[in-house]
């Protein structure tokens, strides 16, 4: 199997700064939005996020991990049941600017999976996408993301790895070629 290294922690440190500098430009204080960290993989770099932004603008950001386990196309589907990840949304999001964070958008349908589940706290008054990842040309379903670290063209034989220091490894993050 072949790798190749997309993010050492250095540059996912700058892009990670760059990703809330951004976040500011469009949200100010923060006051009418809140994050939204999608299970599993997702939820590390939602509290990345929330961290740096806490330390630029020296205040609170709502964050809470919203599973989609339930909410996915292909649950029925699988041959071996899906473990659901625990929700924790301690608060509304009705009238909100919502930041949905996950690490790897591929196919667009976790998140569409995700807009779903996000309808038992509310009507959000927006929703937005940031990913650390955009897999170019691999959608199934129509979805954007507004806030990208990186665009990477994959062919389906390849897999983007992510590695972080919250999962106890070191912040890397790898395009894999799967052996044929």
């Amino acid at each position: 199997m072949q790798k190749r290294l997309l993010f050492n922690s250095k540059l996912l440190q700058i892009t990670i700064s760059r990703l809330c500098q951004h976040l500011i430009e469009n949200h100010g204080n923060f006051e009418h939005t809140v994050i939204l960290g999608m299970q599993p993989r997702g939820i590390y770099l939602a509290e990345r996020i929330r961290k740096e932004l806490e330390k630029v603008l020296e205040i609170k950001i709502n964050l809470g991990y919203l599973d989609t386990t339930f909410h996915r196309d292909d649950f029925r589907r699988r041959d071996q049941p899906i473990t659901p990840n625990q929700t924790k949304v301690p608060f509304l999001i009705e009238d909100k600017n919502v930041i949905l964070i996950d690490d790897v958008l591929y196919t667009g349908r976790s998140v569409r999976a995700a807009l779903d589940a996000m309808t038992m706290f509310g009507r959000p008054a927006k929703v937005e996408l940031l990913v650390l990842i955009d897999r170019m040309y691999s959608r199934d379903i129509p979805v954007a993301a507004d806030y990208i670290g990186r665009k990477v063209n994959t062919m389906p034989s390849q897999r983007v790895l992510v590695e972080l220091v919250e999962q106890g490894k070191k912040d890397n993050i790898w395009l894999m070629n799967e052996a044929e």
